[in-house]
């Protein structure tokens, strides 16, 4: 059984189409990545997923379940976690996690033992008795996860979940999702940080104007797409872009800080090219890469396609 199912969904807004007709699947325990630009529908389609708002036509089901013939038992098996901080700041962080587990029905001994081993997982349980408005973003993201796992779902919704953190933080929580995800939760991950998706996700959604432009692994993506290769490179000392314009191969030449970028269909050639620049002028190599496309590429290209 398929964890997520959607069929022909669309959702107008009076005469304007947020989503139009999308059919896919997500499979159960993968991470799913959905992608888009600003107003591509993306939130719109995760709030039809998770049953906040009803959908114009088209089925959503759940582990098999109509989200809007069998809502309560559908939102039963999942956690929701919102791009909005959902989480009451003046309630601590013990009570906003009792009062998760009575919406969704969890006895009283379950929902004290659970809400001590996800305060522990996420290190927050020295700062349970701590109002939220206390907290800083990071913390308050991890409790809002936390939050969406008192009920132990089998499917977790994520809506940016590290927009706007710090480094560290944002890390912190990309680690948990994969925990999860070894867990055995199918996880459907919103967002707009290309590495973030390409990192976490077994396969990802690009949507564009309410249209999936394509579903795959990150990688078949980067592809399907073909374009050629670049070979990034730094020297010990500054060099002019204009003395690479007449490699062999060499297609187009861009400044990417200290480093230089050469967009080739002959990486190996350029490199040999370089390496005998580097020697003529007595220069040393201090970085050198050969790239393929990335899924940032493949995300502007396909939107692009799409206008």
């Amino acid at each position: 059984m398929n964890a997520i199912e959607v069929d022909n969904l669309t959702k107008l807004f009076d005469d304007f189409t947020a989503v139009d007709h999308l059919d896919f699947e997500v499979k159960n325990g993968e991470i799913f990545g959905f992608l888009g630009p600003n107003g591509a529908g993306k939130t719109t389609t995760a709030r039809m997923l998770t049953g906040i708002i009803k959908p114009s036509s088209g089925k959503v089901r759940i582990m098999g379940l109509d989200i809007r013939q069998d809502p309560i038992k559908a939102k039963q098996i999942m956690g929701v976690v919102p791009e909005l901080s959902n989480a009451y700041t003046e309630l601590t962080a013990w009570n906003n996690l009792q009062f998760m587990a009575e919406l969704y029905g969890v006895p009283g001994k379950d929902a004290r033992q659970r809400a001590e081993e996800l305060l522990g997982k996420f290190d927050l349980y020295e700062r349970k008795d701590h109002k939220v408005r206390t907290f800083s973003k990071g913390m308050k993201q991890k409790l809002i996860l936390a939050m969406s796992l008192m009920n132990d779902p089998e499917i977790l919704f994520l809506d940016e979940p590290t927009s706007g953190l710090d480094v560290i933080s944002a890390r912190l929580i990309k680690d948990m999702v994969l925990e999860l995800n070894k867990e055995g939760k199918t996880i459907f991950l919103t967002t707009h940080y290309m590495e973030e998706a390409n990192q976490l996700c077994s396969r990802v959604a690009i949507i564009n104007h309410g249209k999936i432009a394509a579903i795959d692994a990150p990688e078949k993506l980067k592809m399907r797409i073909g374009g050629l290769e670049w070979v990034e490179v730094s020297f010990d000392m500054p060099v002019d872009a204009s003395d690479f314009s007449d490699l062999s191969g060499v297609i187009d030449i861009r400044m990417s800080g200290d480093k230089l970028r050469l967009y080739t269909n002959e990486p190996g050639r350029t490199i040999y090219q370089l390496v005998d620049y580097s020697r003529s002028n007595d220069l040393e190599i201090v970085m050198l890469n050969t790239l393929t496309p990335t899924l940032e590429d493949v995300f502007i290209k396909l939107t692009e396609e799409m206008e």
